[in-house]
């Protein structure tokens, strides 16, 4: 356990960093001693509000300087934080609020803004077995899976800390001059590469209003993170309607799998800024590769590059046993201790000090991590989990429907989307609009199918098993419906 708590690292850089800017909002400069008084204010209101070690803390909030601040003072209060996404159905926004959990909203944190600051040195107050973040999955399951992080977890990890940086981070942190900042501050990726900017000496720009390519030009950012949806546009973008993009130092590519032939395509229209990585909600990041690994060995292209060496990386068969190829066990010094309030998630997942990736590898002899596939059922949908069981459980609870299977394929605007195989009930037409408003309502929008396709019979494989990556392999045609 290092001496420091989360975020006292962050707390000391903001403290010592006098006029240096931080946070840039249009014409909206936040100095880092600002920024250092803002968050002493909103720790003491939270306080008084009653939050603290053991209490949740949930974040609805915008990309703003109070939002950043808000989101550094609960933790400083030793709080266990949750970030809550704007399209949770009511029940999933019911189960991540049960408890004793604060809400806070920008509404709330205007009134924290306001609390007086006394100026005394803010000290970091998590206690390292607490829970610190509960990071939460879409919900496709049923009820959302939260990944559990301690603040023993958090303190480990190597954003804020330079002599820790792996290889490729190093080479990242030279780029983040003006890192573009969006959706929510609170989310696992954008705060921990917020983190990263500070510790770099850059400056947080918030994008607005976002969208690419046009905020990159706008605010004349040098990085940001993108999907691999959105980075097919940009590309398709830069190559029939250009726009100025020379300020552009890195692209950090998350969510789903990218071929390594649209990867080459994007090195080749944008320039060497694309680094592309792997990781997951319950361990961080995993691997990186850089643009300059990638075009001075272009058999990296196909790979998600090299874990650095404080990752463990262990491949087993089916038994358990170690193997050249087969599921990825994973062990980072920040990773999740379990899934919240889940024992029965949490035994599958976390062995031994080891978190169960689900996901099929390889490593190459130059140590390049390569993905060949995944044992869970699961489609990535605008870098989002969207489990395929339960939505082939509301679709076949509908009396039109006597059998249902999902399945995932690319898709150039969501990085993978849904798509649905219904065999009709004898007497029956499924009605796709209906369904789809089932799924809706049940699981959310992320998991509502692109397609609803009826089929006489599903093909079967060898097994003797539904074959869903012939389904997968099938193109929608006129019988598909939207």
């Amino acid at each position: 356990m290092p001496a420091e708590v989360w975020p006292q690292p962050v707390l000391d850089l903001l403290a010592a960093g006098d006029d240096r800017p931080v946070f840039a909002d249009g014409d909206r400069i936040v100095t880092a001693s600002r920024m250092s008084r803002l968050i002493r204010r909103i720790a003491a209101g939270l306080r008084a509000a009653g939050a603290g070690p053991g209490v949740g803390v949930a974040l609805r909030l915008g990309v703003t300087a109070e939002a950043f601040a808000t989101v550094i003072a609960a933790f400083a209060v030793g709080a266990r934080v949750t970030g809550i996404r704007p399209d949770l159905t009511p029940a999933h926004l019911d189960w991540q609020l049960g408890g004793n959990t604060l809400l806070v909203d920008d509404a709330r944190v205007a009134e924290l803004a306001g609390t007086p600051d006394d100026g005394r040195t803010l000290i970091a107050a998590g206690r390292p077995d607490d829970v610190a973040r509960i990071t939460w999955t879409s919900g496709s399951t049923g009820s959302p899976k939260g990944c559990a992080q301690t603040y023993a977890a958090m303190s480990a990890a190597w954003a804020p800390y330079p002599d820790r940086w792996p290889p490729a981070i190093a080479d990242l942190a030279t780029r983040l001059q003006r890192y573009l900042v969006f959706g929510s501050l609170s989310s696992q990726v954008m705060l921990e590469y917020a983190v990263l900017t500070l510790a770099a000496g850059g400056t947080l720009v918030a994008a607005r209003p976002p969208g690419f390519p046009g905020m990159i030009a706008r605010h004349r950012a040098t990085a940001s993170v993108i999907t691999v949806g959105k980075l097919h546009q940009l590309v398709r973008d830069q190559r029939t309607d250009p726009v100025d993009l020379s300020s552009l130092r890195a692209l950090l590519v998350s969510g789903s799998p990218l071929a390594p032939g649209r990867l080459a395509e994007a090195l080749d229209v944008l320039g060497p800024v694309v680094f592309h990585g792997y990781g997951q909600t319950e361990t961080g990041m995993i691997s990186m590769v850089t643009p300059g690994e990638m075009l001075a060995y272009p058999a990296a292209l196909a790979s998600v590059g090299r874990p650095p060496p404080v990752t463990a990386l262990s491949i087993r068969d089916a038994d358990g046993r170690p193997a050249t190829e087969g599921e990825l066990f994973v062990r980072t010094p920040a990773q999740a201790a379990a899934y919240w309030a889940d024992a029965v998630e949490t035994a599958d997942v976390f062995v031994d000090g080891w978190v169960r990736t689900r996901d099929l590898a390889r490593l190459d002899r130059d140590g390049y991590l390569h993905l060949l596939g995944r044992i869970r059922d699961v489609i990535i949908v605008q870098a989002n989990l969207v489990y395929a069981g339960p939505i082939e459980r509301v679709l076949a609870a509908d009396p039109t429907v006597a059998e249902a299977y999902v399945v995932g394929r690319p898709d150039d605007v969501t990085g993978e989307a849904v798509h649905a195989y219904v065999v009709p009930a004898p007497g029956h037409v499924p009605d796709a609009g209906r369904l789809r408003a089932l799924v809706a309502q049940s699981l959310g929008e992320a998991s509502v199918p692109q397609t609803i396709r009826s089929i006489d019979r599903v093909p079967v494989a060898p097994s003797g098993k539904p074959d869903k990556r012939a389904l997968a392999r099938a193109s929608p045609d006129s019988r598909a419906t939207h």
